[in-house]
């Protein structure tokens, strides 16, 4: 038995959707007591870092609805049915930014919200940067703005929460990290 499980006794889909799944799930608690878990199914995602020889992280800046307002991001997108995270990764580095990468090597994967979303992100590092043979070829409902940023300037971005979400302020973080461990 897992520490502190919660046995689910009924599941209920209320909405299927093109990026999440909503239910609600009948647990048994670990003291015997029943309560109520709202759930949300997600397919997963990827992230990349991607670094270009002067040093400089690639981002986009794209309006997040959820929070009304744009966001500087890594580039990222949805994992799609059978598709590896690493196909995805450079997948969504090409058609968010139009580079392309020699090699592709795992970071890390976490959970984005365990309290109410089974969704995991998928860490990646980009080196070896290259203009890919087609520019940047977005969906046709994201519209993105391509930025080259140094460490200071996204630092700068967090502190005025341009950037503002948890792969990025992590990917900041790592790449302060890997370019101390360089010099």
């Amino acid at each position: 038995m897992k520490k502190f499980e919660e046995k689910t006794i009924h599941s209920e889909r209320l909405y299927e959707g093109k990026v999440i799944n909503l239910k609600v799930d009948d647990v048994t608690l670990p003291n015997g007591k029943q309560s109520k878990r709202e759930l949300i199914e997600h397919p997963g995602a990827v992230a990349v870092i991607a670094l270009t020889g002067e040093k400089k992280i690639i981002m986009v800046e794209q309006y997040r609805k959820a929070l009304e307002r744009s966001l500087v991001e890594i580039p990222a997108g949805k994992l799609e049915p059978g598709e590896a995270p690493e196909y995805t990764a450079m997948r969504e580095l090409e058609e968010e930014t139009g580079y392309s990468a020699d090699k592709l090597e795992k970071v890390i994967s976490f959970s984005t919200s365990p309290g109410f979303a089974d969704e995991v992100v998928h860490v990646f590092f980009a080196s070896g940067l290259h203009r890919a043979v087609n520019d940047a070829v977005t969906d046709d409902d994201e519209f993105v703005e391509l930025l080259e940023v140094t460490v200071e300037e996204a630092q700068g971005m967090i502190d005025n929460e341009r950037i503002f979400d948890a792969k990025t302020a992590y990917a900041v973080q790592w790449v302060k990290n890997y370019l101390s461990d360089k010099n």
